[in-house]
C-alpha cells in the first residue's frame, strides 16, 4: 500500500485480510490514524533495495534461463549492495 491508496475502503480491505497497513495518512486527510513509523521506514528501505536491484540489467531483463543462475546473480548483486 502507498499513500495514493490510503482510502478508507482500501485500509478496511487490508485489515480484513489480516495485514497491517503501514502508510501515513495524507496531509489533507480529515480523519488521521496512527502508524508504525519504524515499520514504514523499513518498508521504504526494502522498496529502495528493489529499485537498486533493478539497476542491474541482468536482473531487470532476466537474461539467465536457469533459476539457479538467476538466484546466484541476485545474491551477487545483494553482496555488492551490502558493500556500498
Amino acid at each position: 500500500m502507498d499513500k495514493a491508496y490510503d482510502g478508507g475502503e482500501t485500509r478496511k480491505f487490508t485489515l480484513d485480510l489480516g495485514f497491517i497497513p503501514v502508510v501515513p495518512p495524507l496531509r489533507t486527510c480529515v480523519e488521521r490514524w496512527g502508524y508504525d513509523r519504524e515499520m514504514y521506514r523499513r518498508r521504504r528501505e526494502v522498496e529502495q533495495l528493489f529499485r537498486r536491484l533493478k539497476s542491474f540489467r541482468r536482473i531487470f531483463s532476466r537474461f539467465d534461463k536457469l533459476a539457479v543462475m538467476f538466484i546466484a546473480f541476485i545474491n551477487f548483486a545483494l553482496i555488492i549492495e551490502g558493500l556500498r
